[in-house]
């Protein structure tokens, strides 16, 4: 895992700031070892960062470039859910042409809470949104509950004694997941036990070992965990029709009767300070791989779903979002920035 190169400093950033235009579309002995274009993800392995870098790794190889030109690399930066990474694009690199971050839904949650610190979602570039996720509701495979009815039921008879466990702490997009279905059961919020891993993978090993008994998370990850482990059974998608794939059998919480959808938008912001010229090469190199024949398979390699934004659509896409996750954030009691 290359945590270092990220997250050393800002040294030779402004040198390296049109990297990218050589390392993608100029010739490859143009580029070192640690020229070569840069996919962070902003948690450990095995999340919603890491399938996100992975599709855009995909993308990017299918993508007609110079011949030798040099691969995408991803680095794992974990820590406060993808605060670390975004101090590190601010403050660190911020003109680095060279790497990309991953940010999901959860992200800009995060900032509309001020969990980034002093940052704001104008302190990046936001490059583009590359596919879309659903939340998923799931117990272990040997779970008594059987479907979203007997699990809410539970919730509602004995809160205390239903522990939910996901990627991310109070105010995370997960937990919001988690308070939606304590809405749903008639408690508070307040009194759920929530059990925070810094991601998704950790949580779902959790479930698992029988440390939770309730992930709250996107279908992705489990879709990713269950070619891995058949430990996990999903009870609900929170999506506003089945979805397609290995989770089709699984019904939706509006089928069970239950009001609950979460759509996590999945993409890239790079550095604010980046040069232009650079920041245009990799829009028009994911807008090129993403209307490739090959992006649906890629899509389904990684367990995502079609939805693209770059431009002025993202900007606006971006400025809905924050203004929702911050009504949320004051429905859930939580601070807002």
């Amino acid at each position: 895992m290359r945590r270092r190169a990220w997250a050393t400093g800002a040294r030779g950033a402004l040198s390296r700031g049109l990297c990218i235009a050589l390392a993608l579309a100029g010739p490859a002995a143009a580029a070192g070892p640690d020229d070569r274009p840069e996919c962070v993800v902003p948690a450990k392995a095995g999340g919603g960062f890491d399938l996100t870098c992975q599709l855009v790794q995909a993308m990017l190889q299918s993508t007609p470039r110079p011949a030798g030109a040099p691969p995408m690399r991803l680095s794992y930066l974990p820590g406060g859910i993808g605060a670390v990474a975004f101090e590190a694009a601010v403050n660190r690199r911020p003109a680095d042409g060279n790497a990309v971050v991953a940010f999901s839904a959860g992200s800009l949650l995060n900032l509309a809470q001020g969990k980034f610190g002093a940052h704001t979602e104008r302190d990046v570039r936001w490059l583009a949104a590359v596919a879309t996720d659903y939340g998923v509701i799931a117990v272990a495979r040997d779970s008594p509950y059987r479907n979203l009815g007997e699990l809410v039921a539970a919730l509602k008879a004995r809160p205390s004694g239903v522990v939910i466990g996901a990627g991310g702490t109070i105010g995370s997009q997960d937990w919001v997941k988690a308070a939606m279905l304590a809405r749903a059961a008639g408690v508070s919020h307040r009194i759920i036990r929530f059990v925070a891993f810094e991601g998704g993978g950790d949580a779902l090993s959790a479930l698992e070992g029988g440390h939770v008994q309730v992930f709250t998370g996107d279908a992705a990850e489990v879709a990713q965990h269950l070619k891995r482990s058949a430990g996990v059974r999903v009870l609900a998608v929170l999506a506003p029709q089945r979805l397609p794939g290995p989770l089709a059998r699984v019904p939706t919480a509006l089928e069970q009767g239950f009001d609950l959808q979460w759509a996590t938008a999945r993409g890239l912001y790079m550095g604010r300070d980046v040069p232009p010229e650079a920041f245009r090469q990799w829009q028009q190199l994911l807008e090129r791989a993403q209307r490739s024949p090959e992006h649906a398979r890629q899509l389904q390699a990684v367990g995502l779903y079609p939805f693209w934004r770059s431009g002025p659509e993202l900007d606006e896409f971006i400025a809905q979002s924050m203004a929702r996750y911050r009504g949320l954030a004051a429905e859930f009691e939580l601070r807002i920035r």
